[in-house]
């Protein structure tokens, strides 16, 4: 079984055939399933690259599955959801679902859904690695500063220095996702981006928390935070830290 096995889980027979007719003709490996029973041992003996899960699996619950795979995997999962099933969509998203597909589908749609989960997967595990190397220390090394506007920013110490060299009380994940945009000064990321580089497996599609979190780093950073000169806003695509960064 190769690293780009689908694993459908779905009690409906033709449901099953559709998707594993897309997903062939995509160069995917599909294996089957219909039961929890099922699910699991996929879970323990195959390597997988995603799961789709149906929500209805007859006397079982997919949500329920969902959980079950959370406890022991982080391979992405796309729950199959019937077009009224609104609030089960959003509960298979709490329990860590990465997205959904709404019956009856497109099979463009499956095709698009599933690579962007994959990508989103990628990019949080490349993430996940450049954070743990990050975080080794080096022998022999001095600590990287990153300064800007006045402001110094120290990562081994998680600390960010104000204009009058106090600490500005960051939290670790304000710090996170400051360290994402001062090492990567004028790109501007998405905010599917900077929730994968920030958050990892707790993005959500419906989530808006990124948002949130930059209002309150510019509260932190900002001469101005009605009037940001550091963190712009792309209208339609995302955000960009506009000044110039040193690194010592």
């Amino acid at each position: 079984m190769n690293d780009q096995t689908v694993l459908v889980v779905d009690d409906d027979k033709k449901i099953r055939n559709l998707l594993r007719n897309v997903l062939e003709g995509e160069g995917f490996s599909v294996v089957e399933a219909q039961t929890t029973a099922q699910v699991m041992e996929f879970m323990e003996n195959s390597t997988l690259c995603l799961v789709t899960l149906d929500i209805h699996l007859g006397s079982e619950n997919g949500i329920e599955v969902a959980r079950q795979i959370r406890h022991i995997s982080q391979v992405p999962i796309i729950m199959v959801t019937g077009k009224d099933d609104v609030i089960d969509r959003v509960v298979g998203l709490e329990v860590g679902a990465d997205d959904y597909i709404t019956k009856p589908f497109h099979v463009r749609e499956v095709i698009a859904r599933i690579r962007s989960v994959l990508r989103r997967s990628e990019i949080s595990a490349q993430a996940r690695e450049a954070a743990f190397v990050a975080a080794q220390p080096i022998s022999g090394a001095e600590s990287v500063q990153y300064r800007f506007d006045g402001m110094t920013a120290i990562p081994d110490q998680l600390e960010l220095l104000d204009r009058n060299g106090a600490s500005s009380g960051l939290t670790s994940g304000d710090f996170k996702l400051l360290s994402v945009f001062l090492t990567r000064p004028k790109r501007v990321l998405s905010r599917d981006q900077l929730m994968d580089l920030t958050g990892g497996a707790e993005w959500q599609p419906l989530d808006r928390a990124i948002d949130n979190q930059i209002a309150r780093l510019r509260k932190k950073i900002e001469r101005d935070p009605s009037d940001p000169k550091l963190i712009k806003t792309v209208r339609g695509v995302g955000y960009t830290f506009a000044h110039d960064v040193q690194v010592d």
